[in-house]
């Protein structure tokens, strides 16, 4: 996120795990009692997103999926995004390509082309020490800001709308 800022970018961390997030069931958001609506409004008021979830079994988090759900095409459609996986291993590194790009294409999301993956070996201590992990992730950074600038007036330059739009 330092990446990013560097930009003049306000950034800030959504934690789906600081927060009571319930099943999508088809309910209104504002029928949810829980930190439900607030998160969902949170997600649609950013302009462009790093989204980063554990790879688990070869796929992306339940939580994450479940948000997902819970978000209106609308609330995603047209913005900028870079993807971050993370996992023991790099065995299931493709996670991030084959399971989250497609659901992300499905709302029209503009996607950074490549991801960063980081696996247990890039971390010292509960922190980020591999030097090429860490230039991925500001170079994933500074492409999501560049894709957002660049589309930010002219959003028909990266192709239709999704057809979940319509």
């Amino acid at each position: 996120m330092e990446a990013a800022e560097g930009d003049s970018v306000t950034t800030s961390l959504l934690h789906l795990g600081g927060h009571k997030i319930s099943f999508a069931d088809g309910r209104p958001l504002p029928d949810y009692a829980d930190d439900t609506e607030a998160v969902v409004e949170r997600v649609m008021a950013a302009d462009m997103y790093i989204i980063a979830t554990p790879i688990f079994r070869a796929s992306f988090t339940g939580a994450l999926k479940n948000l997902l759900d819970l978000v209106p095409v609308e609330g995603l459609m047209g913005k900028p995004c870079g993807l971050v996986g993370m996992g023991a291993s790099d065995h299931h590194y493709l996670t991030v390509d084959t399971q989250l790009r497609p659901v992300l294409a499905w709302f029209g999301v503009h996607q950074v082309p490549g991801a960063t993956y980081l696996q247990s070996s890039h971390f010292q201590d509960g922190k980020l020490s591999d030097p090429a992990a860490i230039a991925g992730l500001q170079s994933l950074a500074k492409a999501v800001v560049a894709m957002q600038r660049a589309t930010s007036e002219n959003d028909a330059m990266v192709g239709p709308p999704p057809l979940a739009a319509g």
